[in-house]
């Protein structure tokens, strides 16, 4: 049977006992190359010691590269950076301090990103390592104590989407524009858990550095990978690459290996088959913002310019848009002017490399010069740490991945999403503006989906597992619920948060209301694409010591999925219930609404609500059973000491 570049990765990666080809929907035990955890080290370092764990697997696959809160020089927070390293010096695992980059950014300069590879990490932007025609994906911190361990964790392999990109970019569009108009004109779930292959003759012009931005907001799309194929592009990069690496006496490949690559690629058989086939014409592509709250809200350039939407703050930073190329660009819009009265212009290179680079060619000294505030090399801002967070009423403008409530700072600010060249011209005009004119043109877009497969009504019960649940509902009418607003970022790098604590937060940032509101064995139901955004774990983990039996939503993003299955809680699929509640409390403006009680039958894959049976997409055995072990963690556990 034919096979996708990802169902290729997959099989070489592929540890199960079981070999051959893998498919899409195959569940799998998988070997990545490697595995990166971040400032979320510590946390992982719990788990590994919680699960029994004596040693690394295998010492060459971490890498510790810590990039969130390094702004933060309290003793408790050195203290834990203090405490990665050590253990990483006592393991023989790879470590970069903090201010060498962003962890992403890292990887990918460091050379342990490769063509063909699968490489993980416990972060929701691994998604960018496909821009080097790798399989990166976000893994959760129970996978990654897993991997440390075992060497291994478990996958079910995705379906996969084609997005087939034709035509040229005009002038003065990037990378951050094509994203953001697939972001928004492909925003019904198209590529929701799906990984999306990028093919067609418009990737020839597309640098590295755009394609690193593509593939890092497909996470924001909704897809668990976005991979590039290997291309002449490519392969000049990784020529460059490789050279650099052996300057720097760290030859983790060389250009042998990359002339390897480009005599055999991995490529998608001529048959393989796509559930989704999208197209974009990068022709019709004119700069567009995304906003505020929403990734998936997009406004052409010149139809917000008009509005003069004021701006407060500005920021140029991130894993997805702080890099040499975005940074020049920035530089030329701003290069003469001054940032306007009233405005924070925020500037942080990904890594201290390109930081380097751009000290070396005049770009910081002409950020600098136009009253930019500069960062160490991190993610600090982006994710609500350090300095430059927004206020209450302020609006933001920032060449940053995400822009969800209260992610950047208060809950009652708005950011909006943009590329360097307009964060950089809206700087200086004090509102949202282009930095040259641009004409509206419609999108040109093509979409053709493969129906779906039907899926047979209930599974086997493994035993222990329960066959009901019954409680009350909380309904929550929205869609695309991210883990910021389930569990805000200011909790998240706590190592010191107790479980009753991590209760009362639950859905703060969404609801303030809902720890009053929520009691023991309720199950909570949502919209689509509950989950999005951050990987983080406490998001699933927060819910459940709240005492919250379940959540069903009409879908989910798989990375929420897996952090819930792995600590044992269970997600369910239903979206005709979704649907039914939408419709009997469409007139209730409250955010979470206690709604009737309702009976979840597990071996008929229904849920009866009022007399009324809705159908669920089965639970399968291989969640099942981790859910009955008590959760990956303990799974692991038994198959380190046997029982």
């Amino acid at each position: 049977m034919a096979q996708t570049i990802i169902e290729k990765i997959a099989t070489q990666h592929n540890a199960s006992d079981a070999g051959g080809p893998v498919h899409s929907g195959d569940y799998l035990r998988i070997r990545p190359k490697h595995i990166m955890t971040h400032d979320n080290t510590s946390a992982v370092m719990g788990k590994f010691a919680s699960i029994g764990a004596q040693r690394m697997h295998d010492p060459a696959q971490p890498v510790f590269a810590i990039d969130h809160d390094i702004q933060n020089h309290s003793p408790e927070n050195l203290g834990k950076y203090a405490r990665i390293e050590a253990f990483a010096a006592a393991e023989g695992v790879d470590f970069y301090k903090p201010g060498t980059g962003i962890s992403h950014q890292v990887m990918i300069e460091r050379g342990y990103v490769t063509p063909g590879s699968m490489v993980v990490g416990s972060d929701s932007h691994s998604n960018i390592y496909g821009a080097l025609a790798a399989l990166g994906t976000p893994v959760v911190r129970t996978d990654a104590a897993s991997i440390w361990a075992t060497g291994e964790t478990w996958w079910q392999v995705p379906p996969v989407a084609r997005v087939t990109l034709s035509g040229s970019l005009q002038a003065g569009v990037t990378g951050k524009d094509v994203i953001i108009a697939l972001c928004g004109a492909f925003n019904h779930d198209e590529v929701l858990n799906h990984v999306v292959e990028f093919a067609g003759e418009g990737l020839e012009q597309l640098s590295m550095d755009q394609r690193m931005s593509i593939a890092n907001m497909t996470t924001e799309w909704g897809a668990l990978a976005g991979v590039f194929p290997f291309d002449s592009v490519l392969h000049s990069w990784l020529c460059d690459r490789a050279s650099w690496l052996a300057s720097r006496g760290t030859p983790r490949y060389t250009l042998e290996d990359v002339s390897a690559w480009a005599r055999d690629p991995i490529t998608a058989d001529p048959d393989a088959g796509y559930a989704v086939e999208l197209g974009l014409d990068l022709g019709s592509v004119i700069p567009y913002v995304s906003g505020p709250d929403h990734v998936k809200v997009m406004h052409a350039l010149p139809e917000i310019e008009a509005q003069r939407v004021s701006v407060q703050k500005a920021y140029l930073l991130s894993c997805v848009n702080g890099r040499l190329e975005d940074l020049r660009e920035a530089a030329a819009v701003i290069d003469g002017h001054h940032i306007a009265d009233g405005v924070e212009f925020y500037v942080a290179a990904a890594s201290e490399t390109i930081q380097e680079q751009a000290e070396a060619d005049g770009t910081w000294k002409t950020l600098g010069a136009a009253g930019a505030t500069f960062l160490p090399p991190g993610c600090g801002t982006c994710i609500g740490l350090g300095a430059g967070t927004l206020e209450p009423g302020e609006v933001g403008i920032s060449a940053t991945n995400r822009n969800f409530k209260g992610r950047m700072g208060s809950r009652d600010a708005k950011a909006y999403l943009a590329s360097p060249a307009v964060v950089a011209a809206s700087a200086v005009a004090g509102h949202i503006a282009a930095p040259s004119p641009f004409t509206p043109c419609p999108l040109r877009t093509t979409c053709e989906r493969t129906p779906a497969a039907s899926v047979a009504a209930g599974v086997p019960i493994v035993e222990g597992f329960p066959a009901q649940i019954t409680g009350r509902l909380l309904w929550m009418p929205v869609d695309n619920l991210n883990t910021d607003g389930i569990y805000s970022g200011a909790m998240t790098y706590r190592d010191d948060v107790t479980p009753d604590e991590m209760g009362a937060a639950a859905m703060e940032n969404y609801d303030p209301t809902f720890t009053d509101l929520a009691e023991s064995g309720d199950i909570v139901v949502s919209g689509e694409n509950f989950g999005t955004g951050s990987s983080r774990e406490q998001a699933a983990t927060c819910l459940k010591v709240r005492g919250i039996a379940c959540v069903v939503a009409a879908s989910f993003s798989q990375t929420y999925v897996r952090n819930a299955i792995n600590n044992g809680f269970i997600c369910i699929a239903c979206p005709s219930l979704v649907e039914a509640l939408r419709a009997t409390h469409a007139e209730d403006g409250r955010a979470t609404i206690p709604a009737d009680e309702a009976t979840i039958d597990f071996a008929a894959a229904s849920v009866s609500l009022g007399g009324v049976s809705y159908a669920f997409t089965p639970l399968g055995e291989v969640p099942q059973a981790i859910i009955v072990a008590g959760g990956a963690e303990a799974m692991v556990k038994s198959r380190l000491t046997g029982h």
